[in-house]
């Protein structure tokens, strides 16, 4: 019986052994301090993980440049497209934030990915929120491209056909409860065994380097948002509505026009020097876009 025993439980530790440890959107980062390895077995969740910062932006460069834009190109530009913009150059710069964890695992993601929100239809407050994935490797993509993508992808989201999203959603909104429990906590075993197929994470918003929230847009002030624990976002931008404060600038107070950015950090990925220095990155890019996003042509 002790034999049994034994046997079965080798049998098991095998069969645990022989689950792959790469995935479609990511590679293994296994040399890395004893400490971090321990970290996703003390904080089990992003959100016991999760450090918030404020770190807003000064804004007047950026309206200015966002108003030329639009005149010069004939095209939608607004904060939104600046914030993805921003957050690219971020993940650019500073590899280490486009990381996250997986099966109690630390893996780097091998595409930069944003998703933001978006009401389905403009200025409707009955509209629900859809959200728009984009991958951003292209580092020859000018800032008017990237503009183009992203409006396409609104007018998409915002048409009557439907999205890849919405079609996941119907299929499971159409389980009973028990069995909509049982599939969502199956797709979560099988993603942190890494089973889930590539395609599947290709599709979905919440596999994804950010998550950004432009509640400016909607009239309203920033939050400080939760991380999802489903799908494997790491971080969470939530920018609000321009609004002027009094800042300190060579020993005296002036009002200056800024923008609210919020963000939310799962410190397992790596430690508060590389989300300083990913946030000073996208807030550098804000504060001046002509030279980081280039010259309006």
């Amino acid at each position: 019986m002790a034999n049994f025993i034994v046997n079965g439980l080798l049998k098991a530790s095998q069969a645990i052994l022989d689950f792959p440890t790469g995935r479609p959107d990511g590679e293994l980062v296994d040399r890395i301090h004893p400490y971090r390895k321990m970290l996703p077995f003390m904080m089990r969740g992003r959100n016991e993980s999760a450090v918030y910062y404020d770190d807003p932006a000064k804004a007047e460069k950026l309206l200015d440049y966002i108003a030329r834009a639009e005149k010069a190109w004939g095209i939608d530009v607004n904060i939104t497209h600046c914030l993805v913009a921003a957050c690219r150059i971020g993940l650019w710069e500073n590899p280490k934030m486009n990381q996250f964890i997986s099966g109690r695992r630390l893996y780097a993601r091998n595409k930069s990915e944003i998703t933001f929100s978006v009401k389905r239809k403009r200025m409707n407050k009955e509209a629900k929120l859809g959200a728009v994935k984009l991958d951003v490797n292209d580092r020859t993509e000018t800032f008017r491209q990237l503009c183009e993508r992203i409006n396409g992808n609104i007018v998409v989201e915002r048409s009557e056909e439907k999205t890849y999203t919405d079609k996941e959603l119907g299929i499971f909104t159409q389980l009973p409860r028990p069995l909509l429990e049982t599939a969502l906590n199956t797709l979560r075993w099988a993603d942190s065994h890494n089973l889930v197929p590539g395609d599947f994470i290709k599709n979905d918003g919440f596999y994804t380097s950010i998550f950004i929230a432009n509640l400016g847009s909607l009239g309203m002030s920033a939050g400080y948002h939760h991380l999802y624990e489903y799908g494997t976002c790491p971080l969470f931008m939530m920018v609000g509505m321009i609004e002027e404060r009094a800042v300190v600038e060579d020993g005296k107070v002036v009002v200056r026009k800024m923008l609210p950015v919020r963000w939310t950090y799962d410190e397992r990925i790596d430690d508060g020097l590389t989300s300083k220095y990913g946030m000073k990155s996208c807030r550098n890019a804000l504060e001046n876009p002509e030279e980081a996003f280039g010259p309006i042509e």
